[in-house]
């Protein structure tokens, strides 16, 4: 299985900060996870990007003609469906108010770039001889696949 995400940054301020979204605790997969805005990628899909582009805009509401895709990150495979996610990023010109696709997506985050270079907020655990990051926001836990993907970006920062 293939599945594309969007990792949409915007310029707040003097901040860069991330679009990230919670998954409803009712979800046949990956429920309450934080991931990004994504999906399978669709026959009718131009590609990872046209995939991505689709599933922003269908579960935040991120126009894609308001996404400046600027290029993409290694893809990673998740542990436990191993299904293979293509990273796709975009600087956004971020919509006065994103939609949550109630179905689909529970909260909205928007951490700063610079929160999540702050390597004490992140904990290491080791598990079956890999080692899965994790950081606590309020509304849920970042962790498997989608942090493995924001740590490669972070890579870019520091």
């Amino acid at each position: 299985m293939r599945a594309a995400v969007l990792v949409p940054i915007w310029q707040d301020g003097d901040h860069l900060r991330l679009v990230l979204t919670r998954r409803p605790d009712g979800m046949r997969t990956h429920a309450g996870d934080v991931v990004f805005p994504g999906g399978f990628i669709e026959p009718s899909d131009e590609g990872p990007v046209g995939a991505a582009l689709r599933e922003a805009w269908e579960e935040v509401g991120i126009p894609p003609d308001h996404v400046e895709v600027i290029g993409g990150l290694p893809p990673v495979t998740t542990r436990s469906s191993h299904m293979l996610i293509v990273p796709v990023v975009g600087r956004i010109r971020r919509p006065a108010r994103l939609v949550p696709e109630p179905g689909e997506v529970d909260a909205i985050i928007e951490p700063t770039i610079s929160r999540l270079l702050d390597e004490d907020a992140w904990e290491a655990r080791v598990w079956g001889g890999h080692t899965l990051w994790f950081f606590e926001f309020p509304q849920g836990t970042l962790w498997g696949a989608t942090a493995r993907i924001v740590r490669n970006l972070l890579e870019y920062f520091r």
